[in-house]
């Protein structure tokens, strides 16, 4: 048996019928399971946003599917899964030559955020920070709480967003420490 691990995993894209991504990744978790395959698919992801949505008035953000009609997986491909995968409901296909998946470039999982980097640095209540990722990119808070016991570390800061204070719980990630 050969020695499978998570560092020979690799990302690579699906295709589903447009509407049916959550169906298709829910099919897709309960195959890995029927079939034992929980050790080669790692994890199944709809690429979302937070967008800031108006309606009647009223600004409040919502996340919005980024590749409609596509699924992200991070597994061990073997000519074995193909066929269990691309037979699963709601799953179109490995999107590649002929069918066939092309792993995903460590650029590409960057870009799409799949994989977090490790961030160094420590946050304390009154720091000040700029957000340097999503719908609030630029902005500048003031940290207010941290909870770095998390598996993703995350800060709670309050920005000031259409007139008044708003608190907004962001990943380490998104956020870049203003020294003084």
């Amino acid at each position: 048996m050969e020695n499978i691990n998570m560092e020979n995993a690799k990302w690579y894209v699906l295709h589903t019928y447009s509407g049916y991504e959550n169906v298709a990744k829910e099919n897709l978790e309960q195959m890995a399971v029927n079939y034992g395959l929980t050790n080669r698919i790692f994890d199944i992801v709809i690429p979302m946003e937070d967008v800031i949505e108006e309606k009647k008035g009223k600004k409040t953000l919502v996340q919005k599917k980024i590749m409609p009609g596509y699924l992200l997986v991070k597994m061990i491909y073997g000519d074995d899964i193909w066929h269990n995968v691309t037979r699963t409901r709601g799953i179109t296909g490995f999107t590649g030559p002929k069918g066939r998946p092309l792993d995903l470039t460590p650029e590409e999982v960057q870009r799409l955020r799949l994989e977090k980097i490790k961030v160094e640095f420590d946050l304390a209540p009154g720091d000040k920070v700029e957000i340097i990722e999503g719908p609030l990119d630029t902005m500048i808070g003031e940290v207010v709480s941290i909870s770095a016991d998390e598996k993703v570390p995350r800060a709670k800061v309050k920005v000031e967003m259409f007139g008044r204070e708003t608190t907004v719980d962001l990943e380490y990630s998104q956020l870049r420490k203003i020294n003084d």
